[in-house]
């Protein structure tokens, strides 16, 4: 374990040394970098109150705009320091600058033959401009004005050699002998037994890209791709890194076993691909906006009712204040369930990562098996998962899924398998890592599973169904295990998530509308006392819960880790589902100011420094 935590961290100093390099301006005059050389410029994210108002504040000081950022009402360029001088004295205008972003993961264990990078054949997005949403402030991924066109990728008719099956679509899928647990975990399998596979419904996954392995029966279900990296407008034709992958396969991988039992959670469902991170796993705040932005422009013409965010970036303002989170909530508004990874910085608390602190968003922890699927009462919390609260007070992740020691696609010619081939199984093009990320891509493959069962379902009642549904991990005498800071409502459970009738039990009292607007902004119920331990409270400010009550509602530090704990089938919570709403912001928490904010009130400048996401993890 020393020597995997030793590598880890070297691996993690030249990642970010290559993310840097990757970062730097090419003196290439290509789409996304400046139009010359120069060691004054730099990429920034102009914000006005709308996109052409953006644009003139940049033609007049003199500069050109690299992107447009509609879902955000700004654009992308390239700025000097007196053009940065100029535009923070020009009202109405926010500047941010274009902050790094990493992908980072920990790998498995086993060596697998190589094989050459399989690319799919994506027809590139076709170029148009999209509607403005409604204004957000600060610095993420660029937003891309290109609409997602359809891709045609090469069904798999027959295989020369290798046993094969009927998946249910009529196109034969070569089988495995390995079959992955997670989707006996969350109860999947008997969903997908009974005809429920997210059928029709699309999944878009924001991330390195997709190789398109073979097996994962993919077919015709990649139904668009777009990659942004380095202001590119084409289309993804694999994926260097292998993140997006493993992500993707674990969601909506359709492979089969022997037995005839899917490897994946929603095999049927449709995809979207948007690569937004290059073949080293680092990317740009402008990069990943684009990306966000093509994916709601595009929700319609591809029925877009899922968004896999599996990164994260360390909270440096209140959320509404973050561009990211702001293209996150435009993607909230429109219709999209948003799921996102908690983030890896656990047991820490108030360790929740952008874009997971958004309230409004399915934000999801990890869980481990401990290696022993079959028996769940050794089943707990993976160390490494993120806890809440947000600094605004609400109570995340929303719930946990499995995360520890996930099997999934991965190409041996990838960058990571390259990096660590024993993570590689010896027969198969799977992978193993551990992360919040994977448990984010389970919960992604249950959401399309609730919408093929009930289409007419919101955004907020998705959510509600799975806090009312998920299963919390119990002590043996009943009481709850974690606090809702550390478990949220539990484990997901997908066939009480499909069955469930509930509603109106998320979101509460909250508006995205006016949070997108500026004209309101929200809290949660989550505070904290002098000896440092977090409570709930109600809205009068009534403290909610005790350290010995086990209702889940009070958290200390202390924590036993290493303790495994069954997930109950059934837990009346004493307050119900108040700790998942909010009220209107007045003045904030006494621990907001040891956040390093990087914007403030006045300048709305940002901090140059680089945010890590997705950080490396041992498996669990």
């Amino acid at each position: 374990m020393r020597t995997l935590r030793a590598s880890a961290s070297i691996l993690i100093a030249l990642l970010s040394m290559m993310a840097l390099a990757a970062a730097a301006p090419s003196a290439e005059p290509t789409p996304g970098t400046p139009p010359a050389p120069s060691a004054q410029r730099a990429r920034w994210i102009v914000q006005a109150s709308s996109v052409a108002a953006a644009r003139r504040s940049v033609a007049d000081v003199g500069a050109t705009v690299d992107r447009e950022l509609d879902i955000i009402n700004g654009v992308s360029a390239y700025l000097n320091p007196r053009q940065i001088e100029r535009l923070r004295a020009r009202a109405g205008v926010r500047l941010y600058e274009d902050r790094a972003v990493q992908t980072r993961c920990l790998l498995g264990s086993v060596v697998s033959t190589t094989n050459t990078l399989v690319s799919s054949t994506n027809n590139t997005l076709a170029t148009s401009p999209v509607g403005t949403v409604t204004s957000s402030t600060s610095p993420l991924v660029s937003t891309a004005t290109t609409l997602l066109s359809p891709v045609t990728s090469p069904l798999v008719a027959s295989l020369s050699s290798g046993t094969s099956t009927q998946d249910g679509s009529g196109v034969s899928a070569l089988t495995l002998t390995y079959q992955t647990n997670y989707p006996m975990l969350v109860g999947a399998d008997a969903l997908q037994k009974a005809g429920i596979t997210g059928k029709g419904v699309t999944i878009a996954v924001l991330d390195t890209g997709l190789w398109q392995d073979i097996l994962q029966n993919y077919g015709g279900r990649v139904v668009a791709t777009l990659d942004v990296t380095s202001g590119g407008t084409g289309p993804v034709t694999g994926d260097p890194y292998g993140h997006g992958t493993h992500v993707s396969s674990i969601a909506a991988g359709g492979a089969q076993n022997l037995g005839g039992g899917y490897l994946g959670i929603a095999p049927r469902a449709n995809l979207v691909i948007v690569r937004a991170f290059n073949g080293t796993g680092a990317g740009r705040y402008v990069d990943v906006i684009s990306g966000l932005n093509s994916i709601v422009a595009a929700k319609q013409k591809y029925n877009i009712r899922v968004l896999n965010l599996s990164f994260g970036a360390p909270p440096q303002s209140y959320y509404w204040n973050d561009p990211l989170n702001q293209a996150v909530m435009a993607a909230w508004r429109a219709g999209i369930v948003v799921v996102t990874a908690a983030g890896n910085e656990g047991p820490k608390p108030m360790s929740i990562d952008v874009p997971g602190n958004v309230p409004y968003v399915i934000t999801v922890g990890a869980l481990t098996d401990n290696y022993t699927p079959y028996n769940p009462s050794d089943d707990r919390l993976a160390a490494f998962s993120s806890t809440g609260p947000t600094y605004e007070g609400f109570v995340k992740p929303e719930m946990v899924a499995p995360g520890g020691h996930m099997v999934a696609s991965m190409s041996s010619s990838s960058y990571l398998a390259n990096i660590d081939p024993n993570s590689m199984m010896p027969t198969e093009q799977l992978f193993t890592m551990s992360g919040t990320s994977m448990a984010a891509a389970v919960t992604s493959g249950v959401v399309a599973l609730m919408l093929q069962s009930d289409p007419t379902l919101t955004p907020d009642n998705v959510k509600c169904r799975l806090l009312a549904s998920s299963r919390p991990a119990v002590t043996s005498s009943g009481t709850l295990a974690y606090s809702v800071f550390q478990q949220g409502a539990g484990l997901i459970n997908a066939v009480a998530a499909v069955n469930s009738s509930a509603t109106g039990c998320a979101n509460v009292g909250l508006n995205i509308g006016a949070d997108l607007a500026g004209t309101e902004h929200f809290g949660g119920p989550a505070n904290r006392d002098k000896y440092g331990n977090y409570y709930i409270m109600n809205m009068s400010g009534r403290k909610w819960g005790t350290p010995a009550s086990g209702d889940g509602l009070y958290w200390s530090s202390a924590y036993p880790w290493n303790q495994g704990f069954y997930w109950s089938q059934g837990y009346t919570w004493s307050s119900g589902y108040t700790w998942s709403s909010g009220y209107t912001w007045s003045s904030g928490y006494t621990w907001s100011s040891s956040v390093p904010w990087w914007t403030s009130s006045t300048s709305g400048t940002s901090a140059t420094s680089p945010a890590s996401i997705v950080t490396w993890v041992p498996n669990q």
